[in-house]
Formats: C-alpha cells, structure tokens, sequence
C-alpha cells in the first residue's frame, strides 16, 4: 500500500496533510509513504524530517502518485493528472456547489473522501477536522485583532495613568468562539458573547466571558432535543438585532463565527453597527469564505470603513500552519487508519460503516452521496450517540 502526500499548490494554503507524527504511524501499518519535496515547508517541516520519519521523498507531484493507492491532500486536488485510477483521495473537498469538480474526481474512478462530512459522533471526534481547525482559527482571530488594534487588551495601571482593557464581543460560541473568548480573557480583554443556543450561555459564563441575549420565554426553548437551535420568531430576532446593535456600539473589537457550510453566512453586523464602532475598532470576520457575517468585508484582506478595521482571513488556521498542520494530520490520520486491512496492510474502507458512507462522494467510476447526486448509500449501521 502508497500513501502519496502532496505539496498544496496554492499560495493561500501552507498546511500539510501528513507530518513525521503521521507518516511514522502510516510507516507501522505497513505503507510506504511519498511526501512531494517541499510539502511541509510552509508548516516547517523539511523533507529530511519526513525522510527520518520512514517517508520517501518524491522530486515531484508525479513521482509521488506513481503507483499510489492513497493520496493525502489539504484541499481537493484539482488537477487529477497522474493520480492512478482506483486511488482514494482524502481532502477538504469543499463539495457544497462543487458538483462539476466532484463529477471529474468520478470520472477519474477516484474515490473522493470528503474531510468536511466527517460526522459528529463520539466514535468520530478524533477525525474531526473542522473542529481542530476552527479551534486554532478562533484563537488566531484573537491574535489578529490585537495586532491590528491599537491599544493594550489588559487594563494596566500605571504612574501615567490607567489604560482600561479591550472590550470584545464574539459573535458566536462553537469551536472557534469559544477558543476566541478563551484566549482574548487571557489577554486581559473584557470579553461578551452572544449565541443563539441557551445552551451556549453556560459555556460562555465557564470561560469567564458575559452572555448577551434576549432571555425571555422563548429563548429559553429555543434547542431540539438533539442540541440543536430552533428558528426563532421575526419578533424576537428583532428584539435580539436590537440588543446586539446597540451593544457592539460599545466594543473595541468584534469577531464574528457564524458559517454554516454549502450556506451563505448570515449577515450578523450590517455597516450602520459599523460606523457606530468607536474609532480604532476592529472587526474579525472567520464566516469570509461564504461571503461573510459582516458588510463590507473583503477575502483575504484588511479595510478601513468609518475608521474600523475590517479583517477577513479565509484560511485562518493557515496563518498558524505548523500548529494547523501537526492537528489536522491527527485527525486524517485517524480517519484513515481504521479504513486499512491489519493483515493485508491494504485499503479496505467498509461502505457500510457510518463513518465512510457519510463522507465518500465518489467511487467506481461514479457519484456515491446521495446529496450531491449519488446513489443511496448502502444501510448504514446503527447511529451513535451524538457527539460532545
């Protein structure tokens, strides 16, 4: 069994899909690991730490997939030249919208795994690449905001005078906006946050951060069963755009969280609340890939609007790539792993586990997920618990 690890190439994306951790382990298994020269550079990893690892290090892409039975990608490869038909290929495929890109990956007789799908239940929490990633992204939203702030975030105290802290408001607590109001508390900042699950005041409350919501009657039933939210009423979500409207007046810095993906983002802060921001200010948008939570946000760059700076970062995670790359390899790692035969040491992925069927969206010439145009999958077995 080859494993090919192929060298990312965009200029955006500097993450790695394998480290020396993961080609070790790969190695243990029984494969024969292809890292391309120069795929861990821009996450500081070089070829001679792949090589002392037990890798095999390829001059070029197409020495790499000679022969490859497993092609390890950060994003969907979107030239499919020289990956052998018959090969798995395990990515970020970004598939929402992507329905051409997802019929040549057919075409090609690949078996496309997609990294988003991976779905979240406790057997799978290992492998859950967006939650890895969205973690690092929330503490790096943090990292930017300060830098493109010009002031402390602690409140300091000296013989010139005190300095009061930062006051920052996220938008937004999964993942990636709890690990924001985590690290900008220990910056010292005072730290709000505004979610529309109940369940997120607590965990809000738990990281020292103050919860800003409507609390009325329907708020507090505002989560199914199964953890998730409700669709509130056009009175309250007024009641609540006027809450939020006239506490982000009152901020130094906004991060914004909400994406739901093959969705637009939801327009969360629109460009009145804006200029109503104190001069100085900053707004950090992590929802800029799916057109953003904030207006007039760009991809990929810093504007100054009303005199607040608006940022816009689509691979955030990226801007820590050594971090990025060393969790997300863990979790293609255990994606993949229970997707090999011991004693064959070959690539044997059951169709019926719960896992793989909810993330192979091509296989044997054709589509195979059922939401992007495949056929049904077969039975699945039976679900588990839902993740924490």
């Amino acid at each position: 069994m080859r494993i090919a690890v192929l060298k990312e190439p965009r200029g955006d994306e500097p993450r790695v899909a394998a480290t020396p951790e993961t080609v070790k382990k790969f190695s243990g298994l029984g494969a024969q690991v292809a890292v391309e020269s120069g795929a861990g550079a821009r996450s500081s990893i070089s070829d001679e730490a792949y090589k002392e690892a037990g890798a095999e290090i390829s001059a070029n892409r197409e020495a790499a997939l000679n022969g490859a039975d497993i092609v390890l990608a950060v994003r969907r490869p979107e030239d499919l030249s020289g990956v052998p038909s018959g090969a798995a290929v395990v990515a970020l495929m970004d598939p929402y919208g992507n329905e051409d890109e997802l019929k040549k990956l057919a075409d090609a007789g690949l078996s496309a795994f997609s990294l988003e799908l991976i779905p979240r239940i406790t057997r799978a929490q290992s492998m859950d690449v967006l939650s890895s990633q969205a973690n690092l992204a929330g503490y790096r939203a943090v990292i930017e905001a300060a830098e493109a702030y010009g002031r402390a975030f602690p409140m300091m105290m000296t013989a010139a005078g005190t300095v009061p802290a930062a006051r920052v408001f996220v938008m937004g607590a999964g993942v990636a906006g709890l690990q924001a109001i985590a690290t900008a508390k220990r910056l010292g900042a005072v730290v709000t946050a505004t979610d529309v699950r109940p369940a997120a005041k607590e965990q809000v409350e738990s990281l020292g951060g103050k919860f800003v919501a409507v609390e009325d009657e329907e708020f507090k039933a505002a989560e199914t069963a199964g953890g998730y939210a409700k669709e509130m009423s056009a009175e309250y979500r007024a009641k609540q755009a006027d809450l939020v409207r006239e506490h982000i007046a009152k901020q130094d810095i906004v991060i914004t969280t909400a994406l739901i993906p093959g969705r637009p983002a939801p327009k969360l802060v629109d460009a009145e609340m804006v200029k109503s921001m104190k001069d100085g200010s900053v707004v950090v948008d992590l929802a800029v890939e799916r057109g953003g939570n904030v207006e007039g946000v760009e991809a990929d760059t810093s504007v100054v609007k009303d005199n607040v700076t608006l940022i816009g970062i689509v691979n955030m995670a990226g801007q820590i790539a050594a971090s990025a790359s060393a969790l997300l390899a863990r979790n293609i790692y255990a994606f993949v792993e229970p997707m090999i035969d011991k004693e064959t040491k070959s690539f044997k992925p059951n169709r019926e586990d719960q896992i793989v069927a909810a993330t192979l969206l091509t296989h044997g010439g054709a589509l195979a997920h059922p939401q992007f145009g495949g056929a049904p999958a077969p039975a699945e077995t039976p679900a588990e618990e839902k993740g924490a």
